[in-house]
């Protein structure tokens, strides 16, 4: 459980500010500290707000801005009298190696601070034992097929990990709302589908990605970058804004060539608006067809990739590069013309592991 997606900073889920960073500052004036709850018992024993809402941040620690902007969502979603509760716990079943595991930075202390800044009412910190009191649970829940693409198929075990958590502490925190970042799309996809499948009585939020000014998608693990690892790592933003441009300029030309000649000659049309070279360069004109949109996606995507895996030092190794359907996760095929879409990118750079992701939609223009 992680943060969240836009291409640049946001503040809630419509939040759309450009490609400049996130949005929301810590607060200058000291921040009531959120109630510190260890135990189910004393979560149990948290007063609900009379006729308000409850919402729930799931995290696992070394809380950042995008942890921060999800918090506040949550403090704007539950209202003044509401009540926003921030789970703290890393969680062992998501971790396929022991060395991953004990990496993972804890820093309860400095996401006190942050949840308080940020507006959370109580932080859930409970230890590993109060959560798995009889050892690693016997009864898990199963991540079905969509658990096992990408980034299932990259760490096995991991989302059947995650959503036997996430019920878990959905049970103990009883929220109204539960936001989780769209920066982990597939776990806020599969989190869905199991509060649909399962019938958990609650709202599941998605909150848009945080990202830092040069365009990293904010992320606990970033921390573990070189500043020359950090310059190869901007490759994965680079590479998703890359091909979501292209995929609006080549709606774009769709639309001014359709409009110009329509049901007509596309090539002469582009001429007509004296985009000579275009009309005369074959492959553009069939790029810019809406059912050659998704090859083009992939490709220019997938140059930015291949140029940062070329570098001698610091070099990216690509994990995966997706384009899915949001609902399920399966590819998108070639002749996709319209709809939404989510391109997706893991990859490690030194030792450690990336992931990030855009949304995207097809035949937008049409």
């Amino acid at each position: 459980m992680t943060t969240t997606g836009s291409r640049t900073g946001n503040t809630g889920p419509t939040g759309n500010t450009g490609r400049t960073g996130p949005q929301g500052t810590t607060p200058a004036t000291q921040a009531p500290t959120p109630a510190l709850l260890r135990t189910a018992a004393e979560l149990d024993a948290l007063p609900r707000p009379a006729g308000a809402e409850r919402a729930v941040v799931m995290t696992m620690g070394a809380l950042h801005e995008g942890h921060a902007t999800l918090i506040r969502t949550a403090r704007e979603a539950a209202g003044p009298d509401g009540q926003v509760v921030v789970t703290v716990f890393v969680n062992p079943l998501q971790f396929g190696e022991a060395a991953d595991l004990d990496r993972y930075p804890r820093t309860l202390d400095a996401d006190l601070e942050t949840a308080a800044a940020a507006g959370a009412d109580a932080v859930f910190a409970p230890g590993v034992d109060e959560v798995y009191p009889g050892g690693e649970p016997q009864v898990r829940i199963t991540a079905g097929p969509m658990g096992e693409r990408l980034e299932g198929a990259s760490r096995p075990g991991h989302f059947d990990g995650m959503l036997t958590v996430v019920a878990k502490l959905l049970h103990l925190t009883r929220p109204d709302e539960a936001l989780y970042g769209q920066k982990d799309a597939q776990q806020l996809a599969l989190i869905r589908r199991m509060a649909r499948d399962l019938n958990f009585p609650v709202r599941i939020t998605g909150v848009p990605t945080v990202r830092d000014a040069d365009g990293l998608a904010l992320s606990s693990r970033n921390r573990f970058l070189s500043p020359q690892e950090r310059h190869t790592a901007l490759a994965l933003p680079r590479a998703l804004f890359a091909a979501q441009d292209r995929l609006a300029a080549q709606q774009a030309l769709h639309e001014r060539a359709k409009a110009t000649a329509p049901g007509g000659d596309r090539a002469a049309g582009l001429n007509k608006l004296g985009e000579a070279r275009a009309a005369a360069d074959a492959q553009a004109v069939a790029l810019a067809r809406p059912n050659g949109a998704p090859a083009a996606v992939r490709a220019t995507a997938r140059a930015v990739l291949e140029e940062a895996a070329a570098r001698d030092r610091h070099p990216l190794v690509l994990d995966y590069l997706a384009l899915v359907d949001p609902a399920d996760f399966t590819e998108i095929p070639d002749d996709r013309e319209s709809g939404d879409a989510i391109l997706a990118v893991a990859a490690r750079v030194g030792e450690t592991r990336l992931i990030d992701n855009i949304p995207l939609t097809f035949g937008a223009l049409t």
